[in-house]
């Protein structure tokens, strides 16, 4: 199967550098989530990687070979970068069938990636007629059409309803399972979290990690333990005496930075205080995203107190 695979990949506008020597690959068999803040360069290196745009500098190519050079591009590489450049006044299944047809495809599989998509009954509707998430659902059928080996979806669950978001996520994940590449950019944290096997970061047009999905957030998890008694006073008290420092969260319950669940029950069982709940809390997605972008957004509104909080 195909692999992405980008080195030092540079693109300059003028005096502004979007994309910044970046090295990554992408392989085959898993999903890899392409994430970072609004102008981090995700888009632009999607549009190098696909040939539409030139680098200043570096390559990205498919084992070897950039898009402009493949055989036969739509059965090795599928790709959504904007689900509103189909022309409105085409029917679904006619705008589909003109990439089929430029490519050597007949109307059969136009008919099956339209019902792969949702759209087999509205497939003679216009385009102008369809709202943003069967958009975005023509978009992807558009990706699939040549069966390819390479996907590339950036922002795929844009506009989708929940069924629309789980549709498409068993989608990329069942592609994975079948050997194929998969590369997503999303603004999703938690919908990333439920999809990607690998994460690959931007930050100002430089890559900040490239880790499979546990592996980062392991890097980037600190012990947090909640705890709730009926004597919260009480514990308190024994775990500063312990060296703990116990934050309050209201209704018996605390939170304790740099311990783990065994530690505090461990404590709770020998000062003789029941615990009516105890949980390690790990670090999610969009926690260990944020910390680790937090110095490369270069737009952010100012952080509420629980977004402190969970930077601290």
């Amino acid at each position: 199967m195909t692999s992405i695979d980008v080195h030092e990949l540079t693109k300059e506008y003028g005096k502004t550098r979007a994309v910044d020597g970046l090295t990554f690959s992408v392989r085959p068999g898993r999903v890899t989530g392409f994430l970072g803040p609004n102008g981090a360069g995700k888009s632009t290196t999607m549009r190098l990687v696909l040939g539409l745009d030139r680098p200043t500098s570096g390559t990205a190519t498919f084992d070897g070979r950039p898009y402009a050079t493949l055989d036969d591009p739509l059965r090795q590489v599928g790709a959504l970068l904007d689900a509103q450049a189909a022309h409105p006044s085409r029917t679904a299944r006619n705008h589909l069938l003109a990439l089929a047809v430029s490519n050597g495809m007949g109307a059969r599989r136009v008919d099956e990636v339209l019902e792969e998509a949702g759209l087999g009954q509205v497939g003679r509707r216009r385009i102008k007629t369809f709202s943003l998430g069967m958009r975005q659902r023509l978009g992807i059928a558009a990706a699939l059409l040549g069966d390819p080996e390479v996907v590339m979806l950036d922002e795929p669950s844009n506009g989708l309803d929940p069924e629309g978001i789980i549709w498409i996520r068993e989608l990329m994940k069942r592609l994975a399972r079948e050997g194929r590449t998969v590369l997503v950019s999303s603004h999703l944290m938690n919908e990333t979290s439920s999809f990607a096997d690998h994460l690959v970061v931007l930050g100002r047009g430089r890559l900040l990690a490239d880790l499979p999905m546990q592996d980062f957030l392991d890097s980037r998890n600190r012990p947090r333990v909640r705890v709730r008694t009926t004597e919260p006073t009480r514990l308190r008290d024994v775990l500063i005496r312990k060296g703990y420092l116990p934050a309050h969260d209201g209704d018996g319950r605390w939170t304790v930075d740099g311990a783990k669940a065994g530690e505090i029950g461990a404590i709770a069982a020998a000062a003789g205080i029941a615990v009516l709940e105890l949980m390690d809390e790990q670090t999610t997605l969009e926690q260990a995203y944020l910390d680790l972008t937090a110095d490369a957004m270069d737009f952010s509104a100012a952080a509420t107190s629980s977004t402190k909080r969970q930077r601290s």
